[in-house]
């Protein structure tokens, strides 16, 4: 496989609902609580309205509530205990991107990694059925 040095980086943000089969996402240049804001935002266009979302989340510095992270109010933020990953759909998301969209790429331009990665979340939103394969957990579901 190729090795590249080069350090350059695009970060997606993004966020599914596996009952509707649709997604929300952005891209930063940066994972900080700016682009969080950001994500935030996006997906708070998306959910119904008259709806609540809750978006999973872990302990990353941009998911903290502290004073600058602006959660919307038809968004809900559930945070996961440390260390649990699989309790979060969206890391089968990544995984999925990174083993089928984002694999073995080397790129030239900062505007060819932000391409690859909006063709990558395309593909997946363009399938509901594939999100709702990935994100769906029957052993995860929360019935009220």
């Amino acid at each position: 496989m190729v090795r590249d040095n080069r350090r350059n980086s695009a970060y997606l943000f993004g966020a599914i609902c596996p009952d509707r089969g649709i997604g929300a996402a952005i891209i930063s240049p940066a994972a900080n609580i700016i682009a969080m804001n950001h994500h935030l935002a996006e997906i708070s266009t998306q959910v119904t309205t008259g709806a609540h979302a809750v978006l999973i989340v872990d302990g990353a510095g941009w998911h903290q509530a502290g004073q600058r992270l602006r959660v919307p109010d038809n968004i809900s933020l559930l945070r996961l205990p440390p260390y649990s990953p699989e309790l979060n759909p969206m890391e089968n998301v990544w995984e999925f991107l990174r083993a089928n969209k984002l694999c073995n790429l080397v790129w030239n331009t900062y505007e060819e990694i932000v391409d690859d990665c909006v063709n990558a979340w395309n593909f997946l939103i363009n399938d509901p059925d594939r999100i709702r394969s990935i994100g769906a957990r029957s052993w995860a579901c929360v019935s009220v």
